[in-house]
């Protein structure tokens, strides 16, 4: 009896999978994972990343840290302060064990208590300004790459027009007119709203103006012209195929956007265009410590320092990013 030609159990086995030297198996890794291991190895961004973290549960968990370490934020404390002078008492513009960051002058409010509460403010403007920005932004920016013609003329125009435009300006003269009660908001509610809302609105422009740039180079690409010849529709090849390969650059930018957007609102509080007193926010702690910081400049150095380590941790934070999400990086 002859053999056969080949044999059937061979065919049976799958191929084992290639192995290393040591016996260990080899797998590929997906570009989350290469991403996330590039983010590994840069130090500075995974630093920002944490303190990112903290500031965000810091301002989600404010009425707790307060009640545990501190005092409500608008409550006064005249017995800490000098009868001639209204400074606190005490060194450090009245540090202790039950105020962490000293006492206002003049009001004696607890430092720590408002800057914890202030962290509220700025970011919830600054992420959700982002976010409009980045909707906006995106939904125009991957129109005018993607159609281009008239399309991408009068986007662009209208781009070039709201970046040539004085924000502050805009935003002082808007606020100072403002009713107290609009849309079923009041108060400090109504001056977020249109926070976010025009910083958002000045923003997009930076957004659509990357999409658009990194529209033109891929409507061009092989998988493109492929859902066109499949008979794939606008609709499909603009949110199927082109949006999905825009979220990394998309992210990179939201993430450097914010620390922008917080440095904005923490102007506009300094200029008085911010959220409203006894409401805290870090903008309007500054310019309230213009009138002491010659005899207490405590009270200028913690909200100073504060909006410092936020921004300089959403910029690390935004650069190892961009770097990990990178595919032409070296590292």
């Amino acid at each position: 009896m002859t053999a056969p030609l080949h044999d059937t159990t061979a065919e049976a086995t799958p191929t084992a999978p290639p192995e290393t030297g040591g016996g260990r198996k080899i797998e590929g890794r997906s570009l989350k994972q290469i991403a996330w291991h590039r983010l590994k190895q840069d130090k500075l961004a995974l630093a920002g990343g944490c303190t990112v973290l903290v500031l965000v549960l810091v301002a989600v968990f404010a009425p707790l840290l307060v009640s545990l370490l501190g005092h409500p934020p608008n409550e006064f404390h005249q017995e800490k302060l000098d009868e001639l002078t209204n400074l606190p008492k005490g060194a450090w513009g009245g540090v202790s064990g039950d105020f962490l960051f000293g006492v206002e002058p003049n009001k004696g409010r607890d430092v720590f208590s408002r800057i914890v509460y202030g962290a509220r403010i700025s970011l919830l403007v600054a992420f959700l300004a982002a976010v409009v920005a980045v909707v906006f932004g995106t939904l125009f920016g991957i129109m005018a790459g993607y159609f281009g013609g008239w399309v991408d003329s009068l986007i662009s125009r209208t781009m070039d027009v709201l970046l040539s435009f004085p924000q502050l300006l805009f935003i002082i003269s808007l606020v100072s007119v403002l009713p107290d009660d609009l849309l079923g908001l009041s108060g400090t509610g109504v001056r977020i709203a249109v926070l976010v809302l025009v910083i958002g609105f000045f923003g997009w422009p930076y957004v659509g103006r990357i999409v658009r740039g990194q529209t033109l180079s891929l409507r061009e690409r092989e998988y493109i012209e492929a859902a066109r010849s499949l008979g794939g529709g606008s609709r499909h090849i603009l949110f199927k195929e082109l949006l999905p390969n825009l979220v990394a650059p998309i992210l990179v930018y939201a993430t450097l956007m914010i620390p922008t957007n917080i440095l904005t609102e923490a102007a506009l509080s300094f200029l008085g265009a911010g959220v409203r007193p006894p409401t805290a926010s870090w903008g309007g702690m500054l310019r309230d410590a213009l009138q002491t910081y010659e005899h207490d400049p405590m009270f200028m150095v913690f909200p100073g320092a504060t909006i410092f380590i936020t921004v300089l941790a959403f910029n690390l934070f935004g650069d190892g990013l961009r770097d990990a999400l990178d595919p032409k990086g070296t590292r």
